[in-house]
């Protein structure tokens, strides 16, 4: 078995290590200068370094990593050729991909070193904070591929941001913005044979953080891991970009004042499937939440923001600790805005969507997907013609080719990966 150097578009240099039965891509210095050898084990490769120069007996080849990076055939071929699945029926389902990415850090210290892995399962002691106390957030953004095979991230930075602030309220550690884009962009390309022919989607990127040391009592984790895995992706509702239909639950609630709701922790995903389960049996599409303190205010839907039209005015709840600051959502107002629309962010009462001409929801799996109906208290309102409304195809169509390269990028939020 031979070693790879590879390298990445961030001035960092990877060492692409096969054993039996996995591979992983280490991290090496810019400024060492040293020979690798490797000497097999039953189970694994170690490795010893020595001083010297430099080699490889890898073979040079176009990499995604770098023009002159160099790789294995082996390497070059799972990455630059599309994977081998039907890309015209994607739905939004977990895809097995080739690579994740692991950065690990003691309680009160900082992230570093990490290095991309091939996928698969991780190993957690039955102590870990995150399985027994929900010490863990997640992150949810997407890549696209353009025409000319070159791939887009769309607002990665505003992702890090978001974590950094989660990670906070949940006393975990967390990447620096820095840390946390090299990181995507290094998963994207190491897996980048499974981004989504232009118009067929696009690769759906997850990262997580949690509390992966053991711990008995209730505290913090003594250790965190930070993880990034990617699968292909298309719609996220079964109806595509047909309306969906809601339904407003007033009973159980998604957040409470001075809560979690606003950051992006588990817990608060396992919260709603009760009432999301009940409403998918009776034919919803999902359920919209509203405040539990005067049960009047909408807040948002299971996994998306939610946005209310009425004479050419969008309307959404405003943040306020909890509801979670979409980023998709931040992007559609500012696109709004830019388009010359009126938008407010205020508290919008349940009342408010029987006089509505549209109502739709963001988010980065859904992107925008118009409403169709909403039920409430068992009346039924329905909205447009089967199709989107005249203001969210608008911003439907400026969001989505801004973000798969289709017109200039105005806004600097797409970083283009090659």
């Amino acid at each position: 078995m031979e070693s790879t150097i590879v390298s990445s578009p961030l001035s960092q240099n990877y060492l692409l290590c096969p054993s039996r039965n996995s591979s992983s891509l280490l991290p090496l210095s810019s400024s060492s200068h040293r020979s690798l050898h490797f000497s097999p084990s039953p189970s694994s490769l170690s490795l010893k370094l020595q001083k010297g120069n430099l080699f490889s007996n890898a073979l040079r080849a176009v990499s995604p990593f770098s023009p002159d990076a160099i790789v294995s055939d082996t390497y070059r071929s799972e990455t630059t050729e599309l994977a081998d699945i039907d890309w015209d029926n994607l739905g939004f389902a977990y895809v097995p991909t080739d690579y994740m990415y692991i950065m690990k850090c003691a309680r009160g210290g900082s992230f570093s070193k990490g290095e991309l892995q091939r996928f698969g399962n991780i190993e957690l002691s039955p102590s870990a904070g995150v399985l027994n106390y929900g010490q863990g957030l997640f992150e949810g953004l997407k890549a696209f591929r353009k025409e000319d095979g070159n791939i887009l991230l769309f607002r990665p930075q505003e992702n890090a941001l978001r974590l950094n602030i989660g990670a906070e309220r949940m006393c975990m550690p967390s990447p620096t913005v820095a840390q946390f884009v090299e990181a995507v962009k290094a998963t994207v390309l190491a897996n980048k044979r499974w981004v989504p022919p232009p118009g067929k989607g696009s690769l759906y990127i997850r990262p997580l953080l949690m509390g992966s040391g053991a711990v008995l009592g209730l505290a913090p984790a003594p250790e965190y891991t930070f993880l990034i895995y990617v699968s292909p992706v298309g719609n996220y509702f079964k109806e595509g970009v047909t309306p969906i239909n809601l339904v407003v639950e007033h009973e159980l609630h998604r957040a409470t004042p001075g809560g979690t709701g606003g950051v992006k922790t588990i817990g608060n995903y396992a919260a709603v499937l009760k009432a999301q389960s009940a409403a998918k049996a009776k034919g919803y599409s999902d359920v919209l939440y509203l405040d539990c303190v005067h049960k009047k205010y909408l807040e948002e839907v299971s996994s998306c923001n939610i946005f209310v039209v009425k004479d050419n005015v969008i309307s959404t709840p405003a943040i306020k600790g909890t509801i979670l600051p979409g980023i998709t959502r931040k992007s559609i107002i500012d696109v709004a805005r830019s388009q010359g629309f009126q938008v407010e962010e205020r508290l919008v009462a349940v009342d408010e969507l029987l006089e509505a001409d549209e109502v739709f929801c963001t988010g980065t799996a859904v992107v925008v997907s118009p409403v169709g109906s909403i039920t409430y208290k068992g009346r039924r309102v329905s909205y447009g013609e089967g199709g989107f409304g005249a203001v969210s195809q608008q911003l439907y169509t400026v969001l989505t080719r801004l973000q798969m390269g289709l017109i200039e990028d105005k806004m600097n939020w797409t970083a283009e990966l090659n």
